[in-house]
């Protein structure tokens, strides 16, 4: 599929233990499914030919022999179809009897490979019939061809580079030293295991996890297979318990108890692009890996866009359970105040100046120097909060500000700034009817002068308010709100601004407090700069700029994965869909990479500020970007989507 993704799917079939035929046949009927779908990989459980429960009948020829038919069959039953198929059986190879995976695709058995770690403890009684398989691989006569035969054996797509699967077998990953490790150090972007996992009381968190985490520590997508429905219950249940993980997010999990596909696409661009930005993966392994070739044929050059399942989050950077989301509210402002806390416990600072508009943005940051206060045991009316009313201040914005100040118990000091401003226009000859540029900067400019000059009459230093949407657009003034001593919204992005302070209206004592922050959640986004009218806001930042939460989509996906334009607006369409129709979703995905790319010089000389989560433009951290690059390439990508 285009775009990195590759549709796969986990499948438990309903089984009788020991009829081969029978077994092969309903997985046969999954394969077709699964070829309708657009599936290209899809992973059966552990000996789910013969079903994992068959006991000695496992030292029967004739259960083994008819093993080989099934698998026979499924091969001869793949012609035709370019989807990867995975299937666990029992296989004599060298005298010895081995638990086995078979890989097939399109008429062939690409390989087969072993299970490692035969399990020999508590319920499992494995060693009684299987040998631990090799490692390396060496060739065997399979069905009447040369096929490889070892547990370090990689298959990689011809004309999908960035797909290549490597198979362990249940207990090889409940081992410290899991054969995926090494899979994934040669290259596997795809571990598939099959399982026959049996269920126990508390045993499928543990499991859910424990695949969630190797996906994470691999940086790889994870299937997990697992055995259920007909296999023996004479002293175990298999609950057929399949995930799907991608780099230690969980995509899809099947009902345990209930056999069945589940079926979702991994983000092979996305892996591979987490792994090229961590120069600490290995991407070099130290022991020699036998790789097959195999080709999806269907494709061709032009891979086809087909539609996802998987739910694409229209708010990546906050997450969407009330109970996770309060506590990355409540990590987020304890980073930003503990940032602040140790650089004014560094400088011997008991003050810090902070300009308070009544807008979302200084209200968290005056929310976190508070909470830094209280850390550090100061005075409150150390903390000196400064409105400056202008042209474009209204009533509510103002009182918001003021009560704001007072019910933290902060030190306001109220400072009009219009008279200054217009001296300041008189100076350089402007027109104070000429509403442009100038007349909003000026604004701007003489506010952090105010900030920056009451900081050394009372020894302390400027709290930054501006936020990480912000300066990605570049939507701040140079040397005006651009600049501070600490920027502690550096790195928060609009969208979770407002989540912060709910967060914090939500949980305090303060009554007024509360009804305060709840009204300036209320407020719309304004820089306030342009005069109101009828005593209302008129000058909107997301009518000039754009949506934050398409601005912040966006930035998600352009920064931490370096996805290209065409990707990001596929995904924005499947996240926005409802919301937002897709000219203007490209219009506003236009407006971001122009200004992204323009405005870079404001943030190569950004104050210092905390890094809170896995995005951030700091110059010194994750951004380190020329301000004088050209974004021919990427506005080049746009105007073609735009004619399609």
């Amino acid at each position: 599929m285009k775009h990195g993704f590759l549709k796969v799917a986990a499948a438990t079939p309903v089984i009788r233990v020991g009829d081969c035929h029978y077994n092969a046949n309903q997985m046969m009927q999954l394969i077709d499914s699964a070829d309708k779908q657009n599936i290209k990989l899809i992973v059966f459980p552990e000996l789910s030919v013969t079903g994992y429960t068959c006991g000695d009948l496992f030292l029967q020829d004739t259960l083994l022999r008819s093993a080989v038919e099934s698998v026979h069959a499924i091969v001869e039953h793949s012609k035709g179809k370019e989807l990867v198929v995975v299937v666990g059986f029992p296989y004599i190879a060298k005298g010895k009897l081995y638990n086995t995976a078979a890989v097939i695709q399109n008429g062939r058995v690409l390989g087969l490979v072993p299970k490692i770690s035969i399990p020999n403890y508590t319920e499992f009684y494995e060693a009684r019939h299987f040998t631990a398989g090799n490692e390396t691989p060496f060739l065997i006569n399979f069905l009447g061809e040369e096929v490889y035969f070892g547990s370090r054996i990689l298959f990689r797509c011809s004309n999908i580079p960035d797909f290549v699967l490597g198979v362990e077998i249940c207990e090889d990953l409940w081992i410290p030293q899991s054969p995926s490790i090494e899979h994934c150090i040669a290259g596997a972007t795809v571990i598939a295991n099959l399982s026959a996992s049996d269920e126990l009381t508390g045993k499928d968190e543990f499991r859910r996890e424990l695949v969630k985490s190797q996906s994470a520590r691999l940086v790889c997508g994870y299937i997990y297979a697992d055995a259920g429905e007909g296999e023996s219950t004479t002293d175990l249940v298999f609950a057929g318990h399949n995930l799907i993980t991608e780099n230690g997010t969980l995509l899809l999990e099947s009902n345990t108890f209930e056999n069945g596909m589940i079926t979702t696409e991994l983000d092979l661009g996305r892996l591979k692009s987490e792994r090229r930005r961590m120069h600490t993966y290995l991407g070099r392994s130290k022991v020699t890996y036998q790789e097959v070739p195999f080709t999806l044929q269907n494709t061709g050059y032009e891979l086809p866009i087909l539609p996802l399942s998987r739910k694409i989050d229209s708010a990546p950077f906050v997450p969407s359970e009330k109970s996770a989301r309060d506590k990355r509210c409540m990590d987020i402002i304890n980073i930003q105040a503990m940032g602040l806390k140790t650089r004014l416990s560094h400088i011997g600072g008991s003050c810090a100046v902070i300009g308070i508009s009544g807008g979302l943005d200084s209200t968290l940051a005056l929310l976190v120097t508070n909470r830094a206060f209280d850390m550090l045991g100061l005075e409150k009316k150390g903390i000196i909060a400064v409105t400056m009313p202008c042209f474009g201040t209204t009533d509510r914005t103002y009182r918001n500000a003021i009560l704001l100040a007072e019910c933290l118990g902060v030190t306001v000091r109220e400072i009009p700034i219009r008279d200054s401003v217009k001296q300041h226009f008189k100076d350089i000859g402007h027109d104070i009817n000429n509403q442009d540029i100038t007349y909003e900067n000026s604004q701007a400019r003489e506010r952090t002068q105010v900030l920056m000059d009451v900081a050394n009459q009372m020894n302390g230093i400027v709290i930054g308010t501006g936020d990480m949407s912000e300066l990605a657009l570049g939507w701040a003034t140079y040397n005006g709100d651009h600049m501070s001593m600490y920027g502690v919204n550096a790195s928060v992005p609009k969208t979770l601004v407002r989540y912060l302070v709910s967060y914090c209206a939500d949980t305090t004592q303060n009554k007024e407090l509360q009804r305060v922050l709840y009204d300036i959640l209320d407020t719309p986004v304004s820089p306030e700069l342009l005069p109101p009218k009828d005593g209302e806001i008129v000058q909107k930042t997301e009518d000039i700029v754009g949506p934050y939460e398409l601005h912040d989509f966006f930035l998600y996906y352009i920064l931490r994965f370096g996805y290209e334009p065409e990707k990001v607006y596929r995904l924005a369409k499947e996240a926005f869909k409802g919301s937002y129709n897709e000219a203007t979703i490209l219009k506003w995905l236009k407006t971001f990479y122009r200004r992204f790319f323009s405005q870079q010089f404001k943030r190569s000389c950004l104050p210092d500020g905390p890094k809170v989560g896995s995005v951030s433009v700091s110059p010194r951290g994750d951004l380190r970007m020329p301000s004088d690059a050209s974004a021919a390439l990427w506005m080049s990508e746009l105007e073609k989507l735009e004619a399609k």
